[in-house]
């Protein structure tokens, strides 16, 4: 008999636009991957690794140069102190790191918080893991946290909270008070906080990264996973940390030494020889993606689109209902992969319940030329229905 969480469950929005636009031959501005390789440097290490390097199992909890490199990361870039033999576990890409943070931390009947717009993963896996969703709606266009929220969400068998920052797709960036707010409910409750923080090095317009751990009260009960795909536009790579306090870090460890055991070495070596070798491209990355992101919003808006602020990852938002456009997400996006050329995201899909059906995301993470022509294509999809 198949388990009553996947019998059922449809294939992924990513997969099902891509797909199409596979087929069809459109431009893809739905699923979350550049154009662009990543950096050459980090490539070369890699194939330098694989031909001269280790390429047999490495150490469970990933090898030690890659351990100690994302702690001296994320002490540098966000003020940690981690404890590299202690504290970070190497996994193979940040989905997994949920997994195993899901399947070691709650047992049957745990209730998990989790806010909606939400990664569609989330739900699936922690269903599976015998999690008992409580959903809280964050919403549009601000997408902050309200107290009475949490007032509601919260019980005496809240296990955990899920938080991902910055949002995908709402592109925010979570402000100070929000998290501060969250943190204060996880301390007063004795929640777990995992923090899908995968676009930490993605965020615009000179504003600071707070990660979940720094706040008061936080440093034992979050499990922080960070991703070097994302880090390094290398999203095919898979190759995530898992940060939290000894104890934890024992059940994390436990359970991903059953899922993938282990992620290749050479891709590790890179990752962590990456992170102490490129700070140009730390440097220059984020202004790169932001220009990319003024010019697909400038676009855009140009050709009439009501396009929403992004502070952060690959992501922007359209509103079609303020653009004029007459048509629920999910059928704008069909008819304009179909006839039009250009693969776009329904938010309707970041959410299980009283979903919104007038945004779509698209992704800027692209060349300019690929970025004008999916401006020329949609605005030719609005030209129908407006």
């Amino acid at each position: 008999m198949v388990h009553p969480v996947f019998a059922d469950l449809p294939t992924t929005i990513f997969e099902e636009m891509s797909g199409l636009a596979r087929q069809t031959g459109a431009i893809n501005l739905g699923q979350g991957f550049p154009d662009q390789p990543g950096p050459l440097a980090v490539r070369q290490r890699a194939a330098l690794e694989t031909v001269e390097g280790y390429n047999q199992y490495p150490p469970m909890r990933g090898l030690a140069e890659l351990r100690a490199a994302a702690a001296r990361h994320y002490g540098r870039f966000q003020g940690l102190d981690l404890d590299p033999d202690l504290e970070i576990t190497v996994t193979s890409g940040a989905t997994e790191a949920l997994a195993a943070a899901f399947l070691s931390l709650i047992s049957p009947g745990d209730e998990v918080v989790l806010f909606q717009p939400l990664y569609d993963a989330y739900l699936p896996m922690v269903r599976r893991a015998g999690g008992v969703p409580r959903l809280v709606t964050l919403e549009a266009p601000g997408f902050r946290l309200e107290r009475a929220q949490l007032e509601a969400a919260f019980t005496a068998r809240t296990r955990m909270v899920v938080l991902n920052n910055p949002i995908n797709p709402a592109a925010t960036l979570w402000e100070d008070e929000d998290l501060a707010l969250l943190a204060e409910f996880c301390v007063a409750h004795d929640a777990i906080a995992v923090c899908d923080e995968v676009w930490e090095q993605i965020v615009f317009d000179g504003r600071p990264f707070r990660p979940l751990m720094a706040f008061p009260g936080m440093r034992q009960r979050t499990v922080k996973i960070g991703s070097a795909g994302k880090m390094f536009a290398l999203t095919g790579w898979k190759v995530g940390f898992i940060c939290a306090a000894p104890a934890l870090t024992r059940a994390l460890a436990g359970a991903h030494q059953f899922l993938t055991f282990t992620t290749p070495p050479n891709l590790q070596a890179a990752v962590a020889w990456g992170l102490d070798h490129c700070p140009d491209w730390f440097a220059a990355m984020p202004g790169a993606l932001q220009r990319s992101r003024d010019r697909l919003a400038g676009g855009l808006t140009a050709a009439g689109f009501a396009v929403a602020p992004s502070a952060g990852t690959y992501f922007l938002m359209v509103d079609l209902a303020a653009s004029g456009v007459r048509e629920s997400d999910r059928t704008f996006c069909l008819r304009t992969v179909t006839d039009h050329g250009v693969a776009a995201i329904p938010i309707s899909a970041f959410y299980e319940t009283g979903a919104p059906v007038n945004l779509i995301r698209l992704c800027f993470a692209k060349q300019d030329a690929t970025l004008d022509a999916g401006v020329e294509r949609l605005a030719r999809a609005r030209a129908v229905v407006i």
